[in-house]
């Protein structure tokens, strides 16, 4: 099977609480992304919920500011 590479960009502190967390479940980044793909793939959907019923944190704040 023919690989590919992708760039993308994220944050920085984003990255590295990413790269931590996949570390610590003993793969990397590649293969996080990977099986997310797979996974995606497989059911025909986003492999975790998207929602906007609860809004976090920052949101909130935005919110309080502006109103």
């Amino acid at each position: 099977m023919a690989t590919t590479n992708i760039t993308m960009r994220m944050d920085e502190e984003l990255k590295a609480q990413l790269q931590e967390l996949v570390s610590n479940l003993g793969m990397d980044m590649t293969t996080f992304f990977t099986i997310s793909a797979k996974q995606a793939v497989r059911e025909q959907r986003i492999p975790f919920e998207i929602s906007m019923d609860i809004p976090n944190e920052e949101t909130r704040e935005s919110r309080n500011r502006n109103a």
